[in-house]
């Protein structure tokens, strides 16, 4: 990669940190907007979602970088901010693939979703700073991608909310490259897989807090599962949200104890269930 002035650097640093905090961040409001349909959401849904709000942040990053950035350099500007969301994303994920692992997988993701960004908004032809027809039906289109990957087609609350996370991510971006300080930044909202809020410090990537947690212990010949959530999380849901979590975290306690069970107590791990717990 080649070296970039001081200033685009940190630009482009920014910048990666924004997109994946408001994609991670998006995918909760999108929840939230489709409390049921939530609840039916797999993982790879979840993936879905998150991917699409990060091609269409690329494609208007890179109308807003047009505006900031001389031609000839925009675009070695966005294939380094490419990699540089590749890099975040890589260490977000890490926890789950395992440190040193093959993550050419999410480069290729990566990849694609930037090539799938220019082929499905590039043939928008407005200008980022000012609001016309052709933006509103980029925001249209884009949102109707997103109620589609929920289940719900053409939800109205879908589709509001998407276009409401997206079209702040604009303001966001031009503060950026008129040097203001970033207003936000995230860790684990970067990651699609606990995409349920963040209450990382703004500006500060990094910084872990746990929500949730899982505990499955051993008595004697059984296994006992329980969750807890961080008491000023509790706080922040309403009483329907708390609902919700609990009825989740209900079935994920019993799918992960039962879990526990068949490997703690297999030939395999017969000496490492001593610990008591995991």
């Amino acid at each position: 990669m080649t070296t970039r002035p001081h200033s685009f650097a940190q630009q482009i640093q920014t910048v990666a940190e924004l997109m994946l905090a408001v994609a991670g961040e998006s995918v909760s409001v999108i929840k939230r907007a489709a409390p049921e349909q939530a609840l039916k959401l797999k993982h790879q849904d979840e993936w879905t979602i998150y991917l699409e709000f990060l091609r269409v942040m690329f494609n208007l990053t890179d109308r807003v970088s047009a505006l900031h950035i001389p031609l000839k350099e925009q675009p070695q500007f966005m294939d380094e901010l490419t990699d540089t969301v590749i890099d975040q994303l890589k260490k977000a994920l890490e926890p789950a693939f395992g440190a040193g692992s093959d993550q050419t997988e999410i480069v290729l993701t990566i990849g694609t979703a930037v090539a799938e960004s220019r082929q499905t908004y590039e043939r928008y032809r407005f200008l980022v700073t000012e609001d016309s027809p052709a933006k509103n039906d980029m925001y249209r289109d884009f949102s109707d991608r997103v109620a589609r990957a929920v289940g719900v087609p053409r939800s109205p609350g879908v589709t509001a909310a998407a276009t409401l996370c997206v079209s702040a991510v604009i303001p966001a971006l031009i503060g950026i490259f008129e040097g203001q300080a970033p207003p936000v930044a995230a860790d684990a909202a970067a990651n699609p897989a606990t995409a349920g809020g963040s209450s990382a410090p703004r500006g500060a990537t990094g910084a872990d807090i746990k929500l949730v947690s899982v505990m499955s212990s051993i008595k004697g010949e059984e296994v006992e599962t329980r969750w807890g959530l961080h008491p000023r999380f509790r706080q922040d849901l309403t009483q329907e949200e708390a609902k919700q979590l609990t009825t989740t975290m209900n079935r994920v306690a019993k799918i992960l104890g039962e879990r526990y069970a068949t490997v703690a107590f297999s030939d395999q791990w017969a000496s490492w269930h001593k610990a008591g717990h995991a």
